[in-house]
């Protein structure tokens, strides 16, 4: 963790003192094209022509990333994830640039983690080992089912043979640290359905599995025109059946819809989950910064990939400082999804804030057994974990 600037506050009704830090730093790169979309996708994604113009993205994320250096203060990166859209799209070439363009600004930190999101359906062994040659360290592989009727359901390119061949490819490319994301809740998905998706994925061995609930988003085909979902009582049942598979297997949640083998859990969405800092580069991306005074901003880029890439646009669409009243929620929004919570302190380290800031509410929040009677830790109960939006709509300004 990189530490550079610091300063000591007093935090007025505690003994002793905590020190403000800078947080690590990362960086989100987003590549905003598919094969086509996917009718549940509310995501900055769109379809791609017969060629995709890397060389003009590639400049105009680099020149972003220059825009963007005062807000570096000397951290390295300490990891960089490849979001979309479907980032394996992009050639190798076209990677090499972005992430030689990022070291020679930036710097990478010695344990530097790199993930690339990628689909079944553009899955190539030489391109892949190319991938792992720029030094690309970890895949996250869009399963998101295996069984055909799901896969039509979810507008996906692949099938189910095709995602299990993608994971074998992924080992032979030389990687040994890998995501299968999978969904659950699908259309007319049944309890022995969701496990047997479970299943597959665990034979593929992942070190990693991101395993959610479909939610119908405004804005796209789902919401206009809604599948059949499972009742309650059947997504109930999935969801605890599955944690209990994922555990047998030796997936420890440690996050709302993270699983990971020992020491295997996604160091870049750690630093989103505690309040670390993130530089949000390419189309639509979103950031969040930290200055020395302890000042945070979030800032979120032009949206369009033509406009992103017009020279005559600004790439900065819109930023927000968040104000001292606003963030104990942003905090606990991010910090409260881990399963084991974090030491009580960081709330003071990422924010500049005593934890006096959270008292009034984190007793209500204890009252209601939504937090756990802990000083030294902010961690939600089992139905603090069930109920999250609850809980945090007591710490609202």
């Amino acid at each position: 963790m990189s530490e550079t600037g610091s300063r000591t506050l007093d935090i007025g009704g505690e003994s002793g003192t905590a020190a403000f830090q800078l947080p690590p730093l990362a960086a989100y790169v987003h590549i905003p094209w598919c094969v086509r979309k996917c009718p549940y996708c509310d995501f900055n994604s769109h379809a791609a022509g017969p060629t995709l113009p890397e060389d003009v993205y590639v400049a105009a994320l680099l020149s972003d990333l220059n825009g963007d250096l005062d807000q570096v203060q000397g951290r390295p990166l300490t990891s960089i994830f490849f979001g979309g859209g479907t980032p394996s799209l992009f050639s190798a070439r076209a990677l090499e640039a972005i992430l030689v363009g990022l070291e020679q600004r930036i710097g990478f930190s010695d344990a530097i983690e790199i993930t690339l999101e990628a689909n079944p359906g553009t899955f190539e062994q030489a391109k892949f080992s190319d991938y792992r040659r720029l030094g690309i360290n970890r895949l996250s592989i869009g399963v998101q089912s295996f069984q055909p009727d799901k896969l039509k359901a979810l507008g996906r390119i692949h099938n189910g043979d095709e995602a299990i061949r993608a994971a074998d490819m992924a080992r032979a490319a030389g990687f040994d640290n890998f995501n299968l994301d999978l969904m659950h809740g699908l259309p007319d998905q049944s309890l022995d359905d969701a496990l047997s998706d479970l299943r597959v994925a665990i034979a593929q061995q992942p070190t990693h599995l991101s395993w959610y609930q479909l939610t119908v988003e405004p804005n796209t085909e789902f919401w206009s025109r809604p599948p059949q979902l499972p009742e309650d009582e059947t997504l109930w049942d999935i969801q605890e059946a599955g944690q209990a598979l994922l555990a047998e297997h030796g997936y420890g949640q440690y996050e709302t819809s993270a699983y990971a083998q020992p020491g295997r859990q996604a160091q870049h969405n750690l630093n989103y989950w505690t309040f670390g800092d993130f530089l949000g580069l390419g189309a639509g991306a979103h950031g969040k910064v930290t200055s020395r005074d302890g000042g945070i901003r979030r800032t979120w880029k032009t949206r369009l990939p033509k406009d992103y890439m017009d020279p005559e646009k600004r790439f900065r669409a819109g930023e927000k400082q968040l104000q001292p009243e606003e963030l104990p929620f942003e905090f606990l929004m991010n910090v409260l999804r881990l399963t084991d919570g974090v030491p009580s302190m960081l709330f003071t380290q990422r924010t500049g804030l005593s934890t006096q800031a959270l008292a009034d509410s984190r007793r209500e929040a204890e009252t209601r057994g939504l937090l756990e009677r802990d000083p030294n830790r902010l961690v939600a109960t089992a139905k603090g974990q069930l109920f999250l939006n609850d809980l945090l709509q007591l710490f609202l300004p």
